[in-house]
Formats: structure tokens, C-alpha cells, sequence
């Protein structure tokens, strides 16, 4: 059988290259470049006829080039006429934006149309943020499972892990949570955040102003899904009625279900964004509950924004564990020494070992390589 042709694109030469490596093959060769006007050109370095093509581009910060170039790369071996072009995606772009959340809001995540509109015929992914961005796909999808490598790490890496808490920072991460807990035999806690807002709408009424309070006891009334809670814009727009202004006032209320007391806490999630309810959830298991020390894991580390300082700088977090699914550069990953990179290269490598061959793939998803 033929050797299958690896494309890296520029979101993550890094972890294309550590899949090359695990494959024994070369990295093909591609030509990515930008001209004047910003527009993106893309030009496939050697013959692909007939060949099983697998191009490697994960989202990254510059989400929307790295989406477009993909887009183009596929299209540039269909039109070469490759046989069988698989995109793989360590972390799929837009994943959080799999529902409404508005009535008048797009389901982003429907960009996984486009793959198969430029020509993919399989797509490789990790961790995808909802389970129903599967059926988002007309093209087969073979969505990965980090799980396995991160419950290794746990029980080489952290010696009292049996005695150890695997704790969801929202209902949301439930089912993920009682998965990692199951694995690694141990317990499972809950922690549930309660923000009760009080809005004050002042408007006009003829001469006099009248106050008219609106209460809202349920952040479920405000936010429509609990995994994107930490993602709520602080901008608060008037319609086109009369109001003058608007005034929010929050609190907040953490509860923990489960004992933590002493034990080793692993708060878990698929992605680490922005880490203020991380932070939230690890103050309040060190300080309230107790706990003896606080992991933090997550499969994709986007960590947008001073995340990385805001983690250094809190005590109650001991160490933060990611994959190297979404690129971080080197400048980021020296702002904190508690950071901690799992490799995913070799599931990935033999993902696409088993898929140019042929075979199931399904050894993967409990088995970590």
C-alpha cells in the first residue's frame, strides 16, 4: 500500500510535526502564503493523484485565516485529484456555538457544512465541545477522546490519586467528570454557581421618573447554556423604548456537592478559555472545603487573554494540565510554571495510521498511546 501524503498547515507546525515523526513519513511539501490584499493562496508542492491525503490544521487564535486556509488546502487536492482527503482537527473551530442561545443568533458551528462543500471526505477531531456538533457533519466524523491520556498522566504523575476528588465546575461537565472518575475508580464532586442579578430600569414617565425592578433569580434566565456561563458579555444594550439606563448588580453563591476535605481535587473540563471560574472553583475547594491540593485539566488550553498570569497567580491552583491540541506559543507558556502539556501526537499519528490502513479506530477511545 501507498504512503499516505501529511500536509501541516500554520495553525500548528509543531504538533504536525510530532505526527510526522510518530508516522516515519516527511511532512509533504505545500506553499502557504498571504498576498498584498491579505487573501490567502495555497499551492500543493507535489502530485496527489490517486493518494490518500491528510492535512492537519487545529483552530488556533487566528481562527478565521486557519479555517479559510484548510478550506483551500482541501479544495487544492481535490482539484489535484487525491482520492480521499481527510481534515484533521485536533480542536474543531466554533464548537461552543453548537445551539442558540438568542433568537436571532447563528448556529456557528455549522461551518463544519463548509468542510464538505470544499471536498473533505473524513474528519479527525478531539473533545468536541457538545455532543451534538457530531451531526453537524454529512461526512464521516471520528471524534477522538483525550480521556484516556489525561487519566495516564494522573495516575503516573500524582501518587494519591486514589484518594482523589475528579470535580465538575458546572452541571454542564457532569457526564464528562463521572467518565474521568469511573476510569481512575475514585469519587466525583459537583459544584454549582448561583448568580442572582437585580436589574434597576429607570425610565421616564411624563414629568416624574419611575423605577421599575426586574428580578431574575436563575442565571438559566439569562444564559441559556451552563457550559458557556463564563462567556456572558459584561455589555448590556437598552431597546428603543424610552430607558435612560440600566444597572446591574451581581452575586454570587458556589455550592460543592461532595467531599473534598483533604483529598486531591481534579477539576476537569474540555476547554480552558478564560479561567476566572476555574479560579472561582479552585478558591473556593482550598479555602472553604478544605481540599488538600487542586489540579486543573482540560483537553483544549485556548487560555485567552492574562489567563496564564491569573493562574500563576492564584495559590489554590498546584498545576494546570492541558493537550497540545491547540498551539500555545512559547512566550505564553513561560508566563506560568505551573503549566503542564500532555503530548497528543500519538493517538493522532495512529488515528491516521489505522485510517490509511483501513482498520477500526475504536481501540483508541479507551486506550491511551
Amino acid at each position: 500500500m501507498r504512503r499516505a501524503k501529511v500536509f501541516s498547515g500554520s495553525s500548528h507546525p509543531e504538533l504536525a510535526n510530532s505526527i510526522c515523526e510518530r508516522l516515519g513519513i516527511p511532512s509533504s511539501p505545500v506553499v502557504l502564503k498571504k498576498f498584498s490584499n491579505k487573501e490567502t493562496s495555497v499551492e500543493i508542492g507535489c502530485s496527489v493523484r490517486n493518494e490518500n491525503v491528510f492535512i492537519i490544521q487545529s483552530g488556533s487564535t487566528q481562527i478565521n485565516d486557519h479555517l479559510m486556509e484548510l478550506l483551500i488546502m482541501i479544495s487544492a487536492c481535490k482539484g489535484a485529484s487525491a482520492s480521499r482527503v481527510t481534515a484533521v482537527m485536533p480542536y474543531f473551530p466554533y464548537s461552543k456555538q453548537s445551539k442558540k442561545k438568542k433568537y436571532r443568533c447563528a448556529i456557528t458551528a455549522k461551518v463544519a457544512n463548509l468542510l464538505s462543500v470544499a471536498g473533505v471526505d473524513h474528519i479527525i477531531t478531539m473533545d468536541l465541545h457538545a455532543s451534538q456538533m457530531q451531526g453537524f457533519f454529512n461526512r464521516p466524523v471520528d471524534n477522538l477522546y483525550a480521556e484516556p491520556c489525561i487519566a495516564k498522566w494522573i495516575q503516573d504523575t500524582v501518587p494519591e490519586y486514589a484518594n482523589g476528588v475528579v470535580v465538575s465546575k458546572n452541571a454542564g461537565g457532569a457526564k464528562r467528570v463521572t467518565s474521568l472518575a469511573d476510569r481512575l475508580k475514585i469519587d466525583f464532586a459537583l459544584i454549582h454557581t448561583d448568580r442572582t442579578r437585580e436589574s434597576r430600569r429607570k425610565t421616564l414617565c411624563d414629568s416624574t421618573s419611575c423605577v421599575t425592578k426586574i428580578e431574575v433569580n436563575n442565571i438559566n434566565e439569562l444564559v441559556d447554556d451552563m457550559d458557556d456561563a463564563d462567556d456572558i458579555s459584561t455589555d448590556h444594550s437598552t431597546d428603543e423604548s424610552n430607558t435612560s439606563s440600566i444597572t446591574i448588580e451581581a452575586e454570587t453563591s458556589i455550592t460543592l456537592v461532595g467531599d473534598v476535605e483533604g483529598k486531591v481535587c481534579f477539576i476537569v473540563d474540555d476547554m480552558i478559555d478564560s479561567s476566572g471560574s476555574f479560579i472561582a472553583a479552585a478558591n473556593h475547594l482550598m479555602n472553604k472545603c478544605n481540599a488538600k491540593r487542586v489540579y486543573v485539566i482540560a483537553t483544549h488550553g485556548i487560555l485567552s487573554g492574562d489567563s496564564f498570569n491569573e493562574v500563576e497567580r492564584c495559590m489554590s491552583i498546584y498545576k494546570i494540565v492541558i493537550t497540545n491540541t491547540f498551539p500555545i506559543p512559547p512566550e505564553k507558556r513561560h508566563q506560568t510554571s505551573k503549566l503542564v502539556i500532555i503530548d497528543m501526537s500519538p493517538t493522532l499519528a495512529e488515528a491516521i495510521r489505522r485510517t490509511h490502513n483501513g482498520e477500526s479506530i475504536s481501540y483508541l477511545f479507551d486506550t491511551a498511546i
